[in-house]
Formats: C-alpha cells, sequence, structure tokens
C-alpha cells in the first residue's frame, strides 16, 4: 500500500512538472503559424538563437517593454536570432494593437498551448508565470535564460551576444 502510494505522488508531480521549462533543459517543442501565416516549429530553429517572449496586449508592462525589444530585433536582426512573441488573444485583436503599438517580433496569436509547457505549475498543478515572460533558447536548442517582469532587456541583450560570441560559460 505504501508503494502504491509513493508511486502515485511521484506520478502526480511528474505531471504538474511536464509544463515546466528550466534553464539547462532542452526548449519544448511546438509548431505554431504566425499572424503573417508564417510556420515556426521550434526544433527546427536549432543553429539559431531564440528568444521568446510571453505576452499580452492587457499587459502594461509588456506594451511598455516593446520599442526597447524592437530594438533588440533592429541590432540582431533575423540572421542568426528569432524573436517571438506568444500571445493569447487572437489575430484580429493583435492587429488592432499593433496598429498602435507595433512589434517587430514574429507574433503568434491564440498560444496558450505553448504557454502551458513553458509556465511553471504550483505543487496543486495551477499555472504560475509572470508577463511578460522571456526565454532565451541556445544554438543547440538548450533553454539558457528565463526570466519574467520588467526591464529585462539588457539582460536579453548581454545573453544573446554571448551567445553570438560562442561564450556559453559566461551566460548565467
Amino acid at each position: 500500500m505504501r508503494t502504491l502510494f509513493v508511486f502515485i505522488l511521484v506520478l502526480a508531480f511528474s505531471v504538474f512538472a511536464l509544463g515546466q521549462q528550466s534553464t539547462g533543459q532542452p526548449a519544448h517543442n511546438f509548431l505554431e503559424t504566425t499572424i503573417t501565416g508564417e510556420s515556426i516549429e521550434m526544433d527546427k530553429l536549432r543553429g539559431k538563437v531564440v528568444v521568446l517572449t510571453f505576452w499580452s496586449t492587457r499587459c502594461e508592462i509588456c506594451a511598455s517593454e516593446i520599442p526597447n525589444l524592437n530594438r533588440l530585433v533592429d541590432k540582431y536582426g533575423e540572421n542568426d536570432v528569432e524573436f517571438i512573441g506568444l500571445a493569447w488573444q487572437d489575430k484580429a485583436k493583435l492587429e488592432a494593437f499593433f496598429q498602435k503599438k507595433p512589434f517587430k517580433f514574429k507574433i503568434v496569436p491564440q498560444s496558450f498551448g505553448v504557454l502551458l509547457k513553458y509556465a511553471d505549475r504550483d505543487s496543486q498543478g495551477r499555472l504560475n508565470m509572470g508577463f511578460p515572460s522571456y526565454f532565451i533558447v541556445s544554438q543547440d536548442g538548450t533553454v539558457v535564460y528565463k526570466s519574467s517582469g520588467f526591464d529585462k532587456v539588457n539582460k536579453i541583450d548581454s545573453t544573446i551576444s554571448k551567445l553570438l560570441s560562442n561564450n556559453l560559460a559566461k551566460v548565467d
């Protein structure tokens, strides 16, 4: 009976951990379509640095970060870095938002399924993710940076720079 209890307990925590994405782990794969119709598959982005941000049009902090994030896109272009914004709003709502606040990331609408893969969970399995949330994936597909909240652009910039210069040991 005790063995059964331990097995169920381990199984329960394993299920809750499935969605969590930690640094040092391979990035969860996803296949999604951007608002421009481009298909994005995480596993096919190997060889590039990938910056993911989970955000919402209703998040004031998210909106305030857009100009600084756009500067990163301008700085690095799209040769060696992919910038992907994941939002749960639909395409029409996002396009209306972008009329006022252009965002240069490749935008994936209705991406709640991807959020489920990347979000932390509490001990009862409830989602726990601040907005905006950022993940940086190295060229080999490993998550090397994970953070959420305001004013992360300088850290994102330095992490990208280190990855592009193959200075992986200094990424923290």
